[in-house]
């Protein structure tokens, strides 16, 4: 009688309106051997995340309709562990001011748009690693 093999295959939510940016990033973690399940904006990342279980989620922080902040808030009230990184290009605020409250809202790193390819995964990696968090905000 076989045992089933559960995978070990680390999953990413990766959260983008744009979709240049997360067909890039799509290909860069699958390279990775990661399995990504893509979302355009806020709401269709929670939806996914209500059903699946996910290792790390990567969320844009100016989307329309559901904005990055507000998703991080959402899924760290859950209170499941996760890893989160929080990405910005800017928007009408300064982008460190976006990402400073991402990081106060439980992003557990922030990165600022653009990014070089090695550094990003080099982060992803680094929190793939290490244990998930079950904070709120305030935390970390």
């Amino acid at each position: 009688m076989e045992t089933p093999v559960e995978s070990t295959q680390k999953r990413v939510l990766l959260v983008d309106d744009e979709d240049a940016i997360r067909e890039m990033l799509d290909l860069l973690l699958q390279r990775r051997g990661l399995q990504v399940v893509q979302a355009r904006d806020g709401n269709e990342a929670l939806r996914f995340y209500k059903e699946q279980k996910f290792d790390l989620v990567i969320t844009d922080l100016i989307m329309p309709g559901k904005e990055g902040i507000e998703t991080i808030l959402e899924i760290r009230a859950m209170k499941r562990p996760i890893r989160i990184i929080a990405i910005s290009g800017g928007g009408r605020v300064d982008q460190s001011m976006h990402l400073h409250l991402a990081k106060s809202v439980g992003a557990d790193r922030v990165v600022a748009k653009p990014f070089l390819p090695l550094d990003f995964l080099k982060i992803v990696d680094e929190l793939l690693a290490s244990p998930a968090r079950i904070s709120t905000r305030g935390e970390g």
